[in-house]
């Protein structure tokens, strides 16, 4: 089993990377490949069974774009292969089409996805948030200085429940095509959602996922959940 991590000398905000903390716990015998910007990423070449982004800064988001545009239609081809991705935190935005900056710039994006998002810095966007995937309750927490347009709900991940999707007035929340899963949701999502990372872990190739903490994570997962149904 081989996982990348994209940047993680960038992309490693909200302590976000306890997600690839917790696969090392989930697989221990797991090879986890640190990729730093200034490398080539490894997946272009090689097989890898999940390559995860974290969340970063916006100009570290505009370094991390520079880097991956001529990769593309690579990246673009694995996904229709069935590769697993994993980007969490405003990582999405990065195969949108767009953002929007306050004086109305715009930078360009990989353009995988018809996904726009729009800047407003001097106002921070913090919410929980309370959705589903695949029948099963998942949550997480947003803080972001962005909001997000996808005109093609086919590539919904999370349907919204409670709290906010990829924008105010948006009834889902992240981007999914086959095995790429994006989605603005923070926590850690992995270790805050069992049912999602049994998922994930299926769609890597583990045949019975067993997790780490397994009892642990579930009943701390269980009491999440009533709280979120509570006070959301």
């Amino acid at each position: 089993m081989k996982i990348e991590i994209l940047f993680p000398e960038y992309c490693n905000l909200f302590g976000d990377m306890s997600n690839m903390g917790y696969l090392k716990q989930c697989l221990p015998h797991g090879e986890f490949i640190e990729t730093a910007l200034d490398s080539e990423p490894r997946f272009l070449t090689e097989p890898m069974d999940l390559v995860y982004l974290g969340p970063m800064t916006e100009r570290g988001q505009e370094r991390v774009i520079e880097k991956l545009m001529p990769y593309k239609e690579r990246i673009r081809a694995l996904i229709q292969e069935g590769r697993v991705f994993l980007f969490t935190g405003n990582a999405v935005e990065v195969l949108g089409t767009s953002i929007e900056k306050e004086d109305g710039g715009k930078i360009h994006c990989l353009g995988l996805y018809p996904l726009t998002a729009k800047r407003d810095m001097m106002h921070r966007h913090n919410s929980t948030f309370l959705g589903k995937f695949q029948g099963q309750p998942v949550m997480g927490f947003k803080s972001q200085f962005t909001m997000a347009w996808c005109a093609d709900e086919s590539l919904a991940l999370f349907q919204v429940e409670k709290g906010v999707g990829l924008n105010k007035k948006c009834k889902f929340e992240g981007i999914r095509q086959k095995n790429f899963f994006g989605t603005y949701l923070l926590g850690p999502l992995l270790i805050d959602n069992p049912p999602f990372t049994r998922y994930l872990l299926q769609c890597m190739g583990v045949q019975k996922p067993a997790l780490a903490f397994e009892a642990a994570a579930q009943s701390a997962y269980d009491a999440r959940l009533k709280d979120f149904k509570e006070k959301t």
